[in-house]
């Protein structure tokens, strides 16, 4: 299983931020080559990711570049400067086109990239909600789902409110889509990186829709996020009496089990399983 709690965002070209993001805990590092990068330095940001992913240092964090997007003059040549390089995706902005992601993704096979490098795609645009179920299966290179929530709320012209309500029948879209291919899917950033109480509301609120975790701005929120999206000791506990309820009842061939005074099915025994995984995989990081 691989760790997708926290994957923190930085500017490609921020060379003191890079190094200090080889020794902090986020699950994912994002070196951004887009909106952080003004147009006059992105030839420069691409060369300085290029220099620091040779460098290598960042396992067992996995390591992802967001690209330009389609159609901006910088797409190709950001594609073409990390073939032979080390790293686990990379991102793509305001994915909207299935053919486009089907496209570009054949085109990462002609040119090079190894077959694990994967397809992160960023939800951030009215169209690419609605076309998600169909950006979800495009290609085989796509793992994960991104949130883009900033644009997408500027798009939508809905207030960022602390619930955001606006946002959420999308957001719970897009999680009901990643699902049904079989990806991760990360919340969007949120913007106030000096409130943790906000942080925090909004990291439980998307772990309550269904995220796998959440992309972040700032190492001060690498901690919060960690822990919502971990499994509680109560969650852990709970999964492994689970688990040894139902292996006595598959003893007695029985097919379900009640467990104080709840229920216990295949499903039940499914998800805890997956929850002892995840903490195993956390525990393991650890050491």
């Amino acid at each position: 299983m691989t760790l997708k709690r926290s994957a923190l965002f930085m500017p490609a070209n921020n060379l003191r931020a890079i190094l200090k993001a080889k020794t902090l805990a986020c699950d994912a590092i994002i070196l951004d080559l887009e909106d952080s990068i003004a147009p006059d330095k992105k030839v420069q940001a691409r060369h300085s990711a290029k220099k620091e992913i040779t460098e290598k240092g960042f396992a067992p964090r996995e390591l992802a570049i967001r690209v330009n997007g389609l159609g901006t003059p910088w797409h190709k040549e950001d594609l073409a400067a990390f073939v032979s390089n080390s790293l686990n995706a990379l991102v793509i902005p305001k994915a909207e086109s299935p053919e486009e992601i089907r496209l570009l993704g054949d085109y990462m096979n002609q040119i090079g990239y190894p077959e694990q490098v994967r397809l992160w795609l960023m939800a951030e645009t009215p169209l690419g909600v609605l076309n998600i179920n169909a950006l979800c299966q495009a290609h085989p290179r796509i793992s994960t789902i991104f949130m883009g929530t900033s644009d997408l709320a500027k798009c939508l012209r809905v207030r960022q409110t602390p619930n955001r309500d606006g946002l959420v029948q999308a957001l719970s879209t897009c999680v009901l889509a990643a699902r049904a291919a079989n990806l991760d899917i990360l919340d969007g950033v949120c913007l106030d990186f000096t409130d943790s109480k906000l942080f925090k509301s909004q990291c439980v609120q998307g772990k309550t829709l269904g995220f796998d975790g959440k992309t972040l701005i700032h190492p001060s929120q690498i901690e919060i996020c960690n822990q919502v999206f971990a499994p509680t000791e109560e969650d852990v506990a709970r999964s492994q009496e689970i688990v040894l309820a139902f292996r006595e009842a598959e003893l007695k061939g029985e097919g379900l089990c009640v467990l104080n005074g709840t229920l216990i099915e295949n499903l039940h025994l499914e998800e805890a399983k997956q929850i002892l995984k995840l903490a195993e995989t956390i525990q393991a990081r650890l050491l």
